[in-house]
């Protein structure tokens, strides 16, 4: 595998890690279509545990198969994928080497009373991952959540692991809880500082929601008057900058499922923003396979510039 100037120059942003991490985010970097961009879409499969079989697969019942949402990640030419504990061991032997994976470390579910103080429980560890053949790790923080220490501690302790082995690291970073409305969850102020909690916590890469106008902080009011955040791409723009003047890898989660015109504006926003991607769940193995297939063909292309 050769890399690309612009995945030399994205691992030259990350001083301190050991090669054995580095080739694990180059095996990401330079994986599927959009291999040696600097973009990436990932496919992330945790809803199971979020919200329930029902609620994620029955709408295309197919993707009741684990097998499935290797094949659609594959088939599309994504850059990895990304799943629970079982979901990976139900697909590792068949898919070996096939794509990179990673290891979602914890994960809620919608039975749980926490509205203050919402948490998620570790439910896999850094071996695992070894023992799969995982590129990275994935794990949830909640900012803004009264367990939210509780939770960083985890990671930093699960990331110092994962590092140690050559692993890299993905922390979905989620503000909820705590004294946050619910538009605060994606206020841009709020976002801007989860991610770049999730870049000071040592994430390689970091997921985080894609950012409205709204600003929640009324001690962050003043300064936000004096940076531009009128469009999407400009928003976008700003998590980026808050993660280390772009030296970090942000990509931006889908979301609940949307028209196709809702999401491919979206993903021009993280483009035209500087972000490096999408990690899109629902949007995708909720529909057809075919319908999948050809949305993600139009989210690469527009990656590519070339819609």
């Amino acid at each position: 595998m050769e890399l690309s100037q612009t995945a030399k120059t994205i691992l030259g942003h990350y001083e301190s890690d050991n090669p054995g991490t580095k080739v694990n985010l180059a095996r990401i970097l330079m994986q599927g279509r959009l291999g040696g961009t600097g973009k990436l879409v990932i496919l992330p499969v945790d809803q199971g545990f979020e919200h329930g079989p029902a609620r994620s697969f029955a709408p295309n019942p197919p993707a009741y198969d684990p097998h499935y949402h290797f094949q659609l990640a594959l088939d599309a030419g994504l850059n990895a994928y990304a799943a629970p504990l079982g979901m990976l061991e139900a697909g590792a032997a068949t898919y070996a080497g096939s794509l990179p994976l990673i290891l979602k470390l914890n994960s809620a579910n919608s039975l749980a009373r926490s509205k203050e103080a919402p948490s998620q429980a570790v439910t896999a560890g850094v071996k695992d991952a070894l023992r799969l053949g995982c590129a990275a790790i994935g794990f949830t923080i909640y900012p803004g959540s009264d367990a939210a220490y509780d939770m960083m501690e985890e990671i930093a302790e699960l990331g110092r692991e994962a590092k140690s082995y050559g692993l890299a690291v993905v922390i979905w970073s989620y503000p909820r809880g705590g004294n946050l409305s619910k538009a605060g969850e994606t206020a841009v102020d709020i976002c801007a500082y989860a991610a770049h909690m999730a870049a000071l916590l040592g994430a390689h890469i970091i997921k985080v929601k894609p950012p409205t106008a709204h600003v929640e902080l009324d001690a962050a009011k003043k300064v936000y008057e004096k940076i531009d955040i009128s469009t999407p791409a400009k928003r976008i723009a700003h998590v980026v900058q808050s993660c280390f003047n772009g030296k970090r890898i942000v990509i931006f989660s889908g979301g609940e499922t949307k028209d196709v015109e809702g999401v491919y504006g979206e993903v021009r926003a993280i483009r035209d923003g500087g972000g490096n991607g999408s990690i899109i769940g629902r949007n995708t193995f909720q529909r057809p396979k075919a319908e999948a297939l050809k949305m993600l063909d139009t989210i690469i292309r527009i990656y590519k510039n070339e819609a």
